[in-house]
């Protein structure tokens, strides 16, 4: 299983800091909507040019325009983009196009998605790579969230999946074994006091070789 750090921030001076703490221990630099919506697509550059060796996921949550969109981040230097599980069929289509033309790869996150195991067989049909199973920073503060919901979703789906939210040292365990291929951290790691050390206690929390 690879670790994802989501970097939300707003500044790219600030995420290229973050991420060259972090770097050791994950395998995926995500740069968060906010800072996108901040920073621009230069942002994707920055930080690709930082970290070559890494895969480097701009986090677009795309609704509509999936190709043009994809192909702006894949240009910038995106190996990974995302678009909105309950954006329609054409706009996953599009963006997937642009990924083939590029050679990297779509991730469909289903957020707000209700059913999210039967959306996730749907959109990896289309062309995704991976379907994120994510509960936001608004879902997660709502009565009646459970952490258990997400692991029991992206085992239910039969693709490949990665799990977002909540992630922390004490349930990357569970994300391992509940078959994700992507453990996504985000506020474990930017919000510690000692970056590096949160994102290597995460990294030691993944078992070598265990089968996912």
């Amino acid at each position: 299983m690879q670790l994802q750090f989501a970097i939300d921030t707003l500044s790219t001076d600030t995420a290229l800091e973050l991420a060259a703490q972090a770097a050791p221990s994950v395998d995926i630099l995500e740069l968060g909507t906010p800072l996108i919506k901040s920073a621009g697509v230069s942002a994707i550059t920055a930080m690709k040019e930082a970290h070559p060796d890494k895969t480097v996921f701009a986090d677009l949550k795309t609704m509509d325009a999936g190709e043009l969109e994809a192909d702006l981040a894949f240009s910038a230097g995106a190996d990974l983009v995302t678009v909105l599980g309950v954006a329609g069929d054409s706009t996953i289509v599009g963006a997937v196009a642009a990924a083939e033309k590029h050679g990297k790869g779509v991730v469909v996150d289903l957020i707000g998605v209700a059913d999210k195991a039967a959306r996730a067989r749907e959109v990896v049909a289309l062309g995704a790579v991976f379907v994120e199973v994510h509960a936001g920073l608004d879902e997660q503060a709502e009565d009646g969230f459970t952490f258990g919901d997400l692991l029991e979703a992206g085992k239910a789906s039969g693709v490949p999946f990665s799990i977002a939210g909540g992630v922390k040292a004490s349930s990357i365990g569970d994300v391992q074994a509940s078959g994700a291929v992507v453990a996504v951290a985000g506020s474990a790691i930017y919000s510690a006091s000692d970056v590096a050390a949160a994102a290597a206690e995460l990294r030691a929390g993944i078992s070598e070789g265990a089968a996912v």
